[in-house]
């Protein structure tokens, strides 16, 4: 299994229009973050996490062409708005796409994609095969078996997923002692980290540390990084052992 980390900034992470901070005008390729999302492969098989604004250039960086299944972790636009451009796929591959969503982000994607979901459907638009997921049960997608974890945003639940020893969460504040206990046993965890001083709906940097040191795995990176958090270079002289930034393109193989 390969994992690519299509993207590992947020709305806030991304280079900001007239920001002179040294992050937006860093040079070093690991510093431009677009939005955050994974792109999961095994045995001919691919599959996303989330499809933000930047999901088609994020494709044709990585020179993907074909696609299995798209995951959603939760709805906010930074996450999904790019599902539109998954017609090129079912253009190239015949068929629906199957998207993987909790019931409550299907209708989200239900408002905000309305033309795909109309009884009368226009020639060209996204082909969207909806499935149900939720914290209390593992699926398969793409031939994976995908064990759902649910943390808080805030007061939103978001879903994180866990695929054999590789674990993904993002977006998370909290996180209960049941759904901590799934993350247990992974090689590989990812965690978001959105930046130093306190957020009301993101790990800080020494929460997501805290967390990785509980959960104990061989190596935790960060992501959903915000551009308040530092330059990669200078943040990742900061971390301990078995802890490292994230940057766009990083590919792990298991």
């Amino acid at each position: 299994m390969t994992v690519t980390f299509l993207g590992t900034g947020t709305s806030q992470g991304v280079p900001v229009i007239g920001c002179e901070c040294p992050v937006c005008t860093s040079e070093d390729p690991r510093d431009k973050r677009l939005r955050s999302s994974i792109l999961v492969e095994r045995e001919g098989k691919h599959l996303v996490v989330d499809t933000g604004p930047d999901f088609r250039y994020q494709m044709l960086r990585e020179k993907v062409k074909t696609l299995d299944a798209v995951i959603f972790s939760h709805e906010h636009k930074d996450h999904i708005a790019g599902l539109d451009d998954v017609r090129a796929f079912n253009y190239r591959q015949g068929r629906a796409m199957d998207i993987y969503a909790h019931p409550r982000v299907q209708e989200a994607l239900k408002r905000d994609f309305h033309y795909a979901f109309a009884e009368m459907k226009h020639y060209g638009i996204p082909l969207l095969e909806l499935h149900d997921i939720s914290k209390d049960s593992s699926f398969t997608a793409a031939g994976l078996e995908v064990q759902p974890i649910e943390v808080l945003h805030y007061k939103l639940p978001v879903l994180g997923f866990r695929f054999g020893d590789f674990s993904y969460i993002t977006d998370g504040k909290t996180i209960s002692p049941t759904e901590k206990a799934k993350l247990k046993g992974s090689k590989v965890l990812v965690l978001n980290a959105l930046q130093k001083t306190s957020h009301i709906s993101h790990f800080t940097l020494e929460e997501a540390i805290s967390l990785a040191e509980e959960i104990n795995a061989e190596q935790t990176y960060l992501t959903h990084i915000s551009h308040l958090l530092g330059k990669h270079a200078d943040v990742n002289t900061e971390l301990p052992d078995g802890v490292a930034l994230a940057y766009d393109g990083l590919k792990i193989n298991f």
